[in-house]
């Protein structure tokens, strides 16, 4: 791949694109991950009226995409690869601003993020895939769009970031299951609120009735 050929070509088509598009692709880079947060919450919420495992695969995602970010930090660190901004010659000037020195290039961070949590919510609520993994790639794109990363440094942070998201929720699901059960039966208020009532107790409220 030649990637600082491609880094050129996209940030050439960045800065010829209409005002609005960079505006949307700014903002996009900026604040998209947000969105991740709210299909977390909502995934999470939905899941309450399932069974353990849905519960647990819930609840796996956020930590999941957290510990794929530290993969992705604890390499970025290793190789210390200059950002494309400062590195390239002959390029752009950047939509945003470039990031210090020492904050280095590869991998992308948000692509990994972006990655691990398209992952995880896949595996979570498997339809979502159509939205998250979209979501993930226009994510990692916009990185170089608006010129601090090369293509190679998304691509790899998206790959990085899936596959550990998937490994951890893969290893973890079935004691984090395990748990979710076991709190469901201690009956505890706070505990219960956290992981729901589950299929059973939400067959017993009925037509506005509670069984005690």
């Amino acid at each position: 791949m030649d990637s600082p050929g491609l880094y050129l070509d996209i940030t050439a088509f960045a800065r010829s694109a209409p005002g609005w598009v960079q505006s949307v692709c700014e903002a996009w880079t900026l604040y998209g991950l947000l969105l991740f947060g709210g299909i977390f919450a909502a995934v999470w919420w939905r899941s309450r009226t399932r069974g353990p495992r849905q519960v647990a695969l819930a609840v796996l995602a956020p930590p999941a995409t957290a510990v794929a970010y530290a993969a992705s930090e604890l390499l970025k660190s290793a190789v210390g690869e200059e950002r494309p901004c400062r590195a390239v010659a002959g390029a752009a000037a950047p939509l945003v601003a470039c990031p210090a020195p020492g904050d280095w290039s590869f991998p992308s961070n948000h692509a990994a993020l972006a990655g691990a949590a398209a992952v995880a919510l896949a595996l979570a609520a498997r339809r979502l895939a159509l939205t998250t993994v979209p979501l993930a790639l226009l994510m990692a794109f916009s990185r170089v769009f608006v010129g601090v990363h090369y293509p190679h440094d998304v691509a790899v942070g998206l790959l990085l970031g899936g596959a550990v998201a998937a490994l951890v929720v893969l290893a973890l699901t079935a004691p984090v299951s395990a748990g979710v059960s076991a709190v469901r039966a201690s009956g505890s208020r706070a505990a219960v609120r956290f992981t729901g009532p589950g299929p059973a107790g939400r067959a017993r409220n009925v037509s506005g009735c509670r069984t005690s």
